[in-house]
């Protein structure tokens, strides 16, 4: 498994990197066989540090996870310790329903026409990119979205073949978006 990591306003010693290496390899390796890369992303926020690591095992799932806390090593072991609990669920979900790995779809962004007119306090659209929309069922998208840290996913259900989306709502459960096509 390839493993990057990086530091951003904090200068990351060898006897770090080693230390990450085995507990990430450590928590993969206990469910998967082997993931095609990690990346970690230390940042020192205000006195504390926060460490983000995202792991991607070769079903195709991206798992993400961050913690923080007053040291650098606790909040890898935090950060860790709730990538290992994502992995244990996922592939606990793939066991049990015996899943097939997630189709994938291409689906482009639609470019807004030349001739519409701007508003002047509408939203700057950051970032315009391609990506892949999964082919799923409700409660694959629901784990898919968990596993990833996404507040919304949108995906081609499998039941119908539609377009649907799932979002988390502000009290914290899971809403579903099925369009009627008429």
């Amino acid at each position: 498994m390839q493993i990057l990591i990086s530091g951003q306003q904090i200068n990351l010693g060898d006897n770090f990197r080693v230390y990450a290496e085995g507990a990430l390899d450590a928590a993969v390796s206990k469910y998967f066989d082997e993931a095609v890369s990690a990346d970690v992303k230390v940042t020192k926020d205000g006195s504390d540090i926060k460490t983000e690591v995202t792991v991607h095992p070769k079903t195709g799932a991206l798992i993400r996870s961050s913690a923080t806390s007053a040291d650098a090593y606790a909040s890898l072991d935090g950060a860790v310790s709730r990538i290992a609990r994502q992995l244990r669920k996922y592939k606990n979900k793939i066991v049990d329903h015996k899943a097939p790995v997630v189709e994938m779809v291409d689906m482009s962004v639609i470019e807004t026409p030349a001739e519409v007119e701007e508003v002047a306090d509408a939203p700057i659209i950051i970032a315009e990119m391609q990506t892949q929309l999964p082919v799923c069922t409700v409660s694959e998208a629901v784990m898919k979205m968990d596993l990833e840290g996404l507040p919304a996913l949108m995906f081609k259900n499998t039941a119908h073949g539609g377009l649907n989306m799932v979002y988390r709502r502000a009290d914290g459960h899971i809403g579903w978006v099925d369009p009627k096509n008429k």
